[in-house]
């Protein structure tokens, strides 16, 4: 199992789904966040829910809430909280919308993070393009999140491309499949 921490985020507003694609049903579990705790805490020593608020979730499991002044429902308010509350150099952080990143995706970020040196963050990058939400972000980003959190502005893009990040490719674009839309749930349903 990983030392590392993982920190899954499910704060996001899920305006393009519709709902609240972190409490949708997934596989045999009641939420698409569960089913992604329950999987990850077999990977991971320690896992970590980002949210708005632990409430609307009925299983037990590490929650860190966002700074209750943010009203902001970008990852920025959770990266902040988290940097906050974990005592850690770094940690691994996954969108809740992405059920497919598996084991062999993050074991390979984690053995390339410092492969080439010290950064501030390893991202996966495939066909697609950066995937901000499936990485290794370190501590030295702190004060950029809280700078970006102050000035609103939530581009994880810029920030990773301004900073020293690490981009691990990935050439199977599949795991990587995001559960933003209605229909993409759906694939992924037949796909679980």
């Amino acid at each position: 199992m990983l030392d590392m921490p993982c920190v899954i985020f499910a704060g996001g507003k899920s305006s393009r789904m519709g709902e609240d694609k972190s409490l949708l049903p997934f596989s045999s579990y009641k939420t698409l966040t569960e089913f992604q705790y329950q999987r990850l805490t077999k990977i991971f020593k320690t896992v970590y829910i980002s949210c708005k608020d632990k409430n609307k979730f009925d299983f037990d499991a590490s929650f860190i809430e966002d700074i209750k002044s943010s009203d902001v429902y970008a990852p920025t308010a959770g990266f902040v909280a988290v940097f906050k509350t974990l005592q850690t150099d770094a940690f691994f952080a996954l969108s809740v919308d992405a059920p497919f990143i598996n084991e062999g995706i993050i074991k390979t970020l984690v053995a390339n993070d410092t492969a080439f040196g010290v950064c501030d963050a390893s991202i996966a990058l495939s066909e697609h393009g950066m995937e901000p939400m499936c990485g290794i972000y370190h501590r030295s980003l702190e004060a950029a999140f809280d700078t970006m959190l102050k000035q609103d502005n939530h581009k994880l893009g810029y920030l990773l491309k301004t900073s020293k990040t690490n981009f691990v490719k990935f050439d199977d674009a599949k795991p990587f499949m995001n559960l933003n839309h209605p229909h993409e749930y759906q694939e992924a349903l037949t796909l679980i």
